[in-house]
Order: structure tokens, then sequence, then C-alpha cells
């Protein structure tokens, strides 16, 4: 192959070596098409070519029949017009609709709970605002910093640490 300062000198023939090169390793070649074997000269790998060529032109390609595309992703055998033209089979009938359970009623909260939310919204209100309450920001800022880490300090304080009440703490695990 002959290069000029910029590239091969006949583009469309280094073209036709790249492809007959390609062709005889069997690259793009139909799976009823013969392999070739690659050889050893280039001249022979473009006659090698020119045969692969015109012997894919002249085998005729099977037709397959048409069919129902494939409904690809899905994996389902219902095709995508199907789904999106016709009616909604679920809309139909309600058996095996599932309905949740009521929830359970919240928990009644604590005196415990209150304390900490008294503690957290003066904490907010001494850090926001200190001068609603007659109380300078230096004497504040401190002071809301305080009753915020008192109201995190006392919520930690109230987390439940091992089983429920009233369950076998040596029955495995616990749902």
């Amino acid at each position: 192959m002959s290069r000029g300062k910029d590239g091969p000198e006949d583009v469309d023939a280094t073209f036709a070596e790249i492809v007959a090169d390609l062709r005889a390793e069997g690259v793009g070649l139909f799976p009823d098409e013969d392999l070739e074997k690659p050889a050893g000269k280039s001249a022979e790998k473009a006659e090698k070519a020119e045969t692969a060529e015109t012997s894919s032109e002249k085998a005729p390609r099977p037709e397959a029949p048409e069919a129902e595309p494939d409904p690809g992703w899905r994996g389902g055998g219902t095709s995508w017009d199907k789904t999106l033209f016709e009616d909604d089979p679920a809309s139909g009938d309600d058996e095996g609709h599932f309905v949740p359970p009521e929830p359970p009623p919240l928990p009644r909260p604590r005196k415990g709970a209150f304390i900490v939310l008294l503690f957290f919204l003066l904490g907010l209100l001494l850090l926001i605002a200190p001068t609603l309450i007659g109380m300078g920001t230096r004497l504040g800022t401190p002071l809301g910093i305080l009753a915020l880490a008192t109201a995190i300090a006392l919520l930690l304080l109230r987390v439940r640490q091992g089983p429920p009440p009233g369950a076998d703490p040596h029955n495995g695990a616990q749902v």
C-alpha cells in the first residue's frame, strides 16, 4: 500500500484491499455462504473478495415469512399494538384485586414526647428569634443550641433496644 503525505494515494484501491481482507476472513458474509481462508498475497485476496462479492449477489437470500413482531424486552406474547389499542384486561373484573388491610392506629404520644417537642421548639425559637422573649442573641444562641441538643439526646434515649415486649428473644429473626 503506497501512502502519500496525508494518506493513501488511491483511496478506492486501498478500500477494496481492506474489504477483500475482511471478506477473506469471513466478515460480512451470511451464514449460508462459504468462508474463504485468508491468503498471503494481496492479489489473491482481491480475487477472493471479488468471488465472495459475486457469490453473495448470486446466492438468493431466504425470505422469512412476515411474522408478528417480536415483543422485545417485555418477553410476553402480547404485541405492542394489541396492548396499546385494546381494552385493559384488568379493568373488567375485580377478582384477585388486592385490598390492603386498614393500618393500625397510631400510638398515643406519652409525656416524654411532649417534653422532647417542647425542648425542640424552644431551641428553634431561641436560635431564630430570641428577641421575641426578651433575650439577646448573645445569650439566646448558646441556650438554643443547648435546648436542641437536649431534645436530640432525649429522643435517642427513648429509642427501644431489643425485642418488642412479649416476644421470645431466643426465637430467631423477628418480622
